[in-house]
């Protein structure tokens, strides 16, 4: 008895040990922090300090917010270059901003570049005259009668129910989808592969070359000819939802607060809109047919340093598949930029590799 104490007390010496000297090296060679914007660009003048990552969504955010296109302030090829007066006065914009939400706001992001430019370059200053050209009406601030509108869990349930139910989609251990995607005037294949618990690719197969959109179940990337880039974070929490085979069977536990009001019409339907709030990440929106209870269209957002930048997903043509019905056709919208997919053929369960999830090696 007592030489088995002896060696289980030996075996428990060495893992505190083991774990002493891992936090050790730790402690000594932390890991490397991310790299600011200063840091990684050239020529950062205003949002220095912010990560690295989130440069390129506040530039994105600048261009929806005034419709413009990344030429209108930098030099091509050259962004570095201050030879334009515009994107001097940029630098001033962005100040502006900051400064007005920091001394008026209590440093929350209540004004941001749209605010003022509604997708124009130069903001309108004058109340307009034309109908056409009204501003969009504001919402009541009154929270009004809800005693009738729907239960949040009521709405996911009657959703999930509507494709199956949990037991349905458990059974889906992977798909391959195959069809096309149009981009304005320009038609392709596409191919999704996924594959429970998480893991997607999708492969657009242009005239000149292949490009890749892939979660391999941490992560997210995307691939063009010569070239990877790795998502971020916010990036990545998007592609996730888009790679979970049982997305219906998960929105029940997904939120920390979750409101429900009467949404717009979407193809002639009346829907309920479902807004949850998730903590530390930007709002979800989740538009459900009435009628069918089918989610109809989803809108995520990432967050940048100036503002939120949208994402819409429009879901159609339902149909089902091995006892599980999904959408055949889905059209993918952000500010400027907007393209369809339509599925032609699905194959359920059927043996992936997970290599197939995994961003290539240039």
């Amino acid at each position: 008895m007592r030489k088995n104490m002896r060696v289980w007390t030996s075996i428990l010496l060495a893992f505190v040990a083991v774990f002493a000297a891992l936090f050790a090296a730790r402690a000594q060679n932390p890991p490397p922090p991310s790299k600011t914007a200063a840091q990684e660009f050239k020529n950062i003048q205003v949002l220095k300090d912010i990560p690295a990552d989130q440069l390129i969504p506040a530039m994105q955010f600048i261009s929806a917010s005034l419709g413009v296109e990344c030429e209108f302030c930098h030099v091509e090829h050259a962004p570095e270059k201050d030879d334009k007066d515009k994107k001097k006065f940029a630098r001033h914009m962005m100040e502006m901003q900051l400064n007005i939400n920091k001394d008026n706001f209590e440093g929350k992001r209540w004004v941001t570049c749209y605010s003022c430019h509604r997708g124009a370059a130069r903001p309108i200053s004058v109340p307009v005259l034309s109908a056409e050209e009204k501003m969009p009406e504001m919402k009541p601030t009154t929270d009004g009668d809800k005693s009738s509108y729907p239960k949040p869990e009521a709405l996911f349930e009657k959703y999930l129910a509507a494709v199956g139910g949990a037991n349905a989609l458990a059974k889906v251990t992977s798909r391959v989808q195959k069809g096309t995607v149009t981009f304005g005037n320009q038609k392709s294949p596409i191919e999704v592969y996924s594959k429970a618990p998480n893991q997607r690719v999708s492969v657009v197969h242009r005239k000149d070359s292949d490009s890749f959109t892939g979660f391999d179940g941490k992560m997210g990337w995307m691939s063009f000819p010569g070239r990877v880039h790795p998502m971020n974070a916010q990036e990545s929490d998007g592609i996730r939802m888009d790679a979970d085979l049982a997305f219906a069977a998960h929105l029940s536990s997904m939120f920390s607060k979750v409101e429900v009001e009467p949404g717009e019409k979407l193809e002639g339907h009346a829907t309920w809109l479902v807004t949850g709030e998730r903590e530390g990440k930007p709002p979800i929106k989740l538009f459900f047919d009435q009628q069918s209870g089918l989610l109809t269209r989803l809108i995520r957002y990432t967050d940048s340093p100036l503002g939120l930048n949208p994402l819409q997903i429009d879901f159609a043509n339902y149909r089902d598949s091995s006892g599980v019905k999904i959408a055949f056709r889905w059209t993918q919208s952000r500010p400027g930029n907007r393209f369809t997919i339509q599925i032609d053929s699905v194959e359920q369960n059927v043996a992936i590799d997970d290599a197939k999830f995994s961003p290539p090696v240039h």
